[in-house]
């Protein structure tokens, strides 16, 4: 899809900062997002420092990611209008997985449902 192509190329520290804030205004914590980050990601404190600083595209910030968590595929629901587990795209999944789990810790979860343990 070529709609699919402008969030890829889009700088994942363009949009980190909302993720931030959308857990911040409902009392959750940078590093609680840090957390569910790396959990989907494997990136840690200091990689994911590297990737804000290079802005980094959303397709290498995935690409790149040291590893995909095996448990994404428990991650199901609607995001932005759309049900994950219907979404093809890998890269698209991934974005949208990391979109919904911002959702469920700004929407108060427990991080142990958010981690899927």
């Amino acid at each position: 899809m070529k709609n699919n192509e402008k969030v890829y190329q889009m700088s994942f520290s363009s949009v980190y900062p909302h993720y931030i804030a959308k857990a911040e205004k409902k009392g959750r914590t940078k590093e609680e997002v840090h957390e569910v980050i790396s959990w989907l990601t494997g990136y840690n404190e200091k990689s994911l420092q590297q990737i804000l600083d290079n802005k980094t595209d959303f397709r290498t910030f995935f690409e790149q990611a040291p590893r995909i968590n095996p448990n994404v595929t428990l991650i199901k629901g609607v995001i932005c209008g759309y049900r994950i587990e219907d979404i093809e795209e890998e890269l698209m999944r991934n974005i949208r997985y990391l979109d919904k789990l911002i959702d469920e810790l700004a929407k108060g979860k427990t991080m142990e449902k958010i981690l899927r343990k």
